[in-house]
């Protein structure tokens, strides 16, 4: 084996390998119940599968352009103006297949040999990977469930140093669940206007999952004149269900975006063509049936929660957006030693969970509650058991 350095910085991820562990243990006639993914249970809206499949009798099945056809390209615009209040031109914007993938390239066409990304922590578990494997530093910004995994700008000034280049933002956040609100975004703006050097990698990814009741807010949209300096990531798999279909979209400054085509153009080139025809279709078309789709999340979100409150031992927090549970089990610590050794128990057990310790936290887990409420009530009964 002649693995490279910048291989040798990461770890799989250890929601993929749950998953997979999960999946393994179907085939072999285990009952298992999957909370380890974050993948929305419901079906593709049918104008999105309709696009779809007028692309392939269109023949639509050849290249695009490396960042994105024109025409999803205007369909992203249409949706960063009227769902995320920040105009950009279809030139400020870039299509990659999944929100990962533009992630991946924002940091590896920026970061150099020991530049620091600070990252709220716990974090979802691909940002540390990708800033070690393009050689960069990750400085963690601790955030705690007693405060709800909330940060202050002065926490975030705390961490910034000479060699920071990127701030990650992600809200609402995977993990947690957790909400970054408007007073905060704007002591973000007032300690970027300090520290003219640092960017902001804004992932908004589940900006449509939001129970607060109030706007979504976001950096770009409130201190436009910061713009220059923010990328924002969005896409279609958890707002459309389209996971599968791996579309993300990006928007920022041209310079960055023209970065990231190019090093797009030099990994996969274009996204899927069809994919591409859909998401366009998914942006301009109706976005009512995310109505419902946000109440039943909450109702899932409100049976999940009031499951784990009610054992001793576990807690969690009321997460305001997403859908995920970070859950608090320090009080179990002492007999399952850490959390991936209860993460494997629950396993036992038939339920898939991911250890905090892959998202920079510990002592807990994360549940995702996008499955079916029949499927979270058993689950919890499940956990239940296992723990008591």
């Amino acid at each position: 084996m002649h693995l490279s350095p910048a291989l040798s910085r990461i770890a799989a991820s250890q929601t993929t390998a749950m998953t997979d562990r999960a999946i393994q243990l179907r085939e072999e006639g285990r009952d298992i119940i999957s909370l380890s993914v974050g993948e929305p249970d419901f079906a593709t809206p049918p104008h999105v599968i309709a696009a779809a499949k007028a692309a392939l009798d269109a023949g639509d099945t050849k290249y695009t352009a490396v960042g994105g056809t024109l025409a999803l390209k205007k369909a992203a615009a249409l949706h960063f103006a009227r769902d995320l209040g920040i105009e950009v031109l279809p030139s400020q914007i870039t299509v990659s297949a999944g929100g990962k993938q533009a992630i991946f390239h924002a940091l590896l066409a920026t970061i150099g040999e020991g530049d620091e990304v600070v990252i709220p922590a716990p974090w979802w578990v691909s940002y540390p990977e990708i800033v070690r494997f393009a050689g960069g530093k990750v400085v963690p910004l601790h955030t705690h469930a007693q405060h709800g995994f909330q940060f202050t700008a002065a926490d975030l000034e705390a961490q910034i140093g000479p060699r920071t280049l990127w701030v990650l933002l992600n809200s609402p956040g995977n993990p947690t669940g957790a909400c970054t609100s408007a007073e905060t975004l704007h002591g973000i703006a007032d300690v970027l206007r300090r520290h003219p050097r640092v960017m902001v990698l804004s992932d908004d990814i589940y900006a449509p999952i939001n129970y607060t009741g109030g706007p979504h807010a976001t950096l770009a949209n409130l201190h436009p004149d910061l713009a220059d300096r923010i990328l924002t990531i969005s896409g279609v798999s958890k707002s459309h269900a389209m996971t599968g279909f791996r579309i993300g979209v990006a928007a920022g400054p041209q310079w960055l975006i023209q970065a990231m085509e190019r090093l797009q153009s030099h990994s996969t080139g274009n996204p899927c063509s069809i994919s591409q025809a859909a998401a366009a279709a998914a942006f301009e078309g109706p976005q009512d049936f995310l109505i419902d789709w946000r109440e039943r999340f909450r109702a899932r979100r409100d049976l999940v929660v009031a499951a784990i409150n009610a054992m001793p031992g576990l807690s969690t927090p009321v997460p305001d957006g997403a859908f995920y549970c970070m859950v608090d089990a320090a009080p179990l610590m002492d007999r399952f030693g850490d959390d991936a050794a209860l993460a494997l128990h629950l396993l036992e057990h038939g339920v898939a969970v991911v250890p905090a310790s892959a998202f920079g936290g510990r002592d807990g887990f994360r549940i995702s509650f996008a499955a079916d409420e029949a499927k979270l009530a058993e689950a919890c009964r499940r956990i239940a058991k296992a723990v008591a």
